[in-house]
């Protein structure tokens, strides 16, 4: 129990304590929502875990839940996430066959003041490292055949920190090992992993049309992984 007290405290950040011995997706669901393996849990309405079925084909992974997400408690229900189902059908990856989350569980903001709307900070290196537990289980439980880090900061928790989704979106690598060590593991059945841009970068963008196009091509490299 050492581990979940000091995670409470923030002296430590590391999810693995909170994580089941055994059981699925729902049991990992479960145990999420009660991880305090670091502070991010102080401020966020809830753990906002991963959306889909354990048959997926494709694993999408964002940063983190914006306030729309952290409000309802499901992954990418808010625009940037209707920005992504409309980038994926125009791809050609079908979302039956998609699973969603995010490399971290809570949604870490600033506030603009009483009463204001939430802002979103992008998490730490510590943060993203103390959540990976989870990641790592979720994909291991779903076994996908292609996961598309989206962002600066999923690339960096699937990748590795000094991995650069401006040098190398839109190029499949092979799948990382799962508990992210470097021991060139892969995960089982995999065909690939790559990283293209969070779809909140097009809606921020002044050339949507263009990022958005950019974000399309990327995907279409999953979708043709996935045939």
């Amino acid at each position: 129990m050492t581990g979940r007290s000091e995670g409470a405290a923030g002296q430590g950040y590391d999810a693995a304590p909170y994580l089941p011995a055994r059981g699925g997706l729902p049991a990992h669901r479960k145990a999420a929502s009660e991880c305090r393996g670091c502070p991010l849990f102080e401020n966020a309405s809830r753990t906002v875990f991963g959306s889909g079925g354990v048959s997926a084909r494709v694993v999408l992974v964002g940063e983190q839940p914006g306030d729309q997400e952290d409000r309802q408690g499901e992954p990418f229900v808010g625009p940037a996430g209707r920005m992504l189902r409309k980038a994926l059908e125009e791809a050609g990856v079908d979302m039956e066959e998609a699973y969603l989350t995010n490399a971290v569980k809570h949604f870490k903001f600033t506030s603009a003041g009483a009463g204001k709307r939430r802002i979103h900070k992008p998490p730490s290196l510590r943060e993203l490292a103390a959540c990976r537990p989870w990641l790592a289980a979720e994909l291991r439980l779903v076994d996908p055949d292609v996961v598309v880090a989206l962002g600066a900061a999923a690339a960096r928790s699937l990748f590795g920190p000094s991995f650069r989704v401006t040098k190398d979106r839109g190029v499949l690598f092979p799948m990382p090992a799962p508990d992210g060590s470097d021991d060139g593991a892969t995960a089982q059945g995999s065909a690939g992993a790559m990283a293209t841009i969070h779809p909140s970068a097009v809606l921020r963008a002044d050339d949507r049309a263009s990022m958005y196009s950019g974000l399309v091509s990327d995907l279409r490299v999953a979708a043709e992984a996935l045939r």
